[in-house]
């Protein structure tokens, strides 16, 4: 993933730039780091984490803020020579393939338990994009839409897709909500798990799809849906009351929280209903659903706490924000379940930044050193008048003679008990 961003990267900014424009691997990775320090320590713009007053010490060592502008601008994730073709048949083609391997890695390095919540995800974002969507009942109105399987138990992301609108190859009397359940739910299949909807996805045909794959379904029904019975909208239900209707494929549960709501929720895992011992005398179909619907949502609030969002007018980068997103609450999931140890995710993710800048972080002041060192056996010119390079204050002060440890100029107020040796390396050592 990390070399096709590398590649596209380096193409878009030799074709618009200069034909020199290079960045590697660890240059990469460091800057993926800076884009997570930056979401982890919030500040008012971009410019300000390399202020005096807000800035950010790693992030300054790391990289500076023109070379981050920099590589921000030429980010690509395909080809731009390809793409025009991709477009016809995938409106997702300028991010889609790495996308994918994304995709792939969240179902490959995990198994999760035996209940998964599917829900949607709207990603904040105003972008000028093809499928962009407007959901009123969201915080953030507008965004880019994924369908999401997540593990209720860690809030692991399973498997997750775009949201692109019709697919074509979809065939007309399946339903999409039956579409997205069923991909999402195919690498899961057949291993006896419990999936968790909400009113958009269930269905009787769902129901019979799943138990068919030994997988089964707890979600609630809307009331405009054919499969609750007439019966069922006909009774007259009390405060606190339930009703059962029991089929084949699944069973329905009408529950009236109140004279004014009735909760229709419909189970394949359940052959028989009991009912709470207390005042409002609630079914088993209605306390599991209410422990196992919170899965997605739990997941996209923890996702934004410390989310890497940006402003950006292309939305390819705002999929490449929610992926890291992801990416980065999948990898503190897979730590502890791998070391046993539980840590906050603001400590994980200051170190797995670090961890991915220090390779490009080591190069840097091994080249620096290079540099000093190479500049440090220049013979210094007889006759001529050097200037300390040590303090600013004694930059008219004449030097001859150089530092051990930084190989700087140095004037005779800088140096110590040593000749050699300045006073700020001095200090340090």
């Amino acid at each position: 993933m990390l070399r096709t961003i590398q590649a596209c990267t380096i193409e878009h900014a030799r074709e618009t730039e200069t034909v020199d424009w290079f960045m590697a691997i660890p240059e990469l990775m460091a800057f993926i780091a800076v884009v997570i320090w930056r979401g982890v320590t919030k500040v008012p713009s971009l410019s300000d984490n390399w202020s005096e007053m807000y800035g950010n010490k790693r992030i300054m060592e790391t990289m500076s803020s023109d070379r981050f502008k920099d590589i921000m601008q030429h980010l690509r994730f395909d080809s731009k020579n390809t793409r025009a073709e991709r477009v016809q048949t995938d409106k997702f083609a300028a991010i889609s393939e790495l996308w994918e391997s994304f995709r792939q890695n969240c179902v490959t390095f995990y198994r999760p338990g035996r209940h998964i919540t599917i829900d949607e995800q709207l990603y904040p974002s105003k972008t000028r994009c093809p499928f962009l969507q407007y959901i009123a009942t969201k915080p953030d109105k507008f965004g880019i839409k994924f369908w999401v399987a997540c593990d209720l138990k860690s809030k692991y992301i399973c498997n997750v897709f775009p949201y692109v609108g019709k697919e074509p190859g979809r065939p007309k009397e399946e339903r999409l909500s039956e579409s997205v359940v069923m991909k999402l739910m195919g690498p899961f299949l057949d291993q006896g798990r419990t999936v968790t909807t909400d009113n958009f996805f269930t269905s009787i045909s769902l129901a019979r799809k799943l138990r068919s794959r030994k997988t089964t379904i707890l979600g609630t029904l809307n009331k405009i849906r054919r499969e609750i019975p007439p019966s069922a909208r006909e009774i007259k239900q009390s405060e606190f009351s339930t009703q059962v209707f029991s089929t084949t494929d699944a069973t329905l549960t009408v529950y009236a929280a109140s004279r004014k709501k009735t909760v229709y929720v419909m189970s394949s895992m359940h052959s028989v209903i009991q009912t709470e011992d207390s005042r409002k005398r609630k079914p088993s179909t209605i306390t599991q659903y209410n422990s196992t619907k919170c899965g997605v949502d739990a997941m996209d609030q923890m996702v934004r706490q410390y989310s890497v969002r940006a402003g950006t007018r292309r939305w390819p980068v705002s999929v490449f924000y929610n992926m890291v997103d992801m990416a980065a609450l999948n990898a503190h999931v897979l730590y502890q379940a791998c070391t046993g140890r539980t840590e906050r995710r603001p400590d994980f993710l200051m170190r797995l930044a670090c961890e991915l800048a220090e390779s490009y972080v080591t190069s840097k002041k091994i080249g620096k050193e290079n540099h000093l060192r190479k500049q440090a056996a220049t013979p210094v010119e007889p006759g001529k008048r050097q200037k300390c390079q040590v303090h600013h204050r004694c930059k008219k002060n004449p030097a001859t003679v150089r530092c051990v440890h930084c190989y700087k100029l140095t004037c005779g107020k800088c140096k110590r008990e040593v000749p050699w040796e300045c006073q700020v390396c001095a200090d340090q050592f």
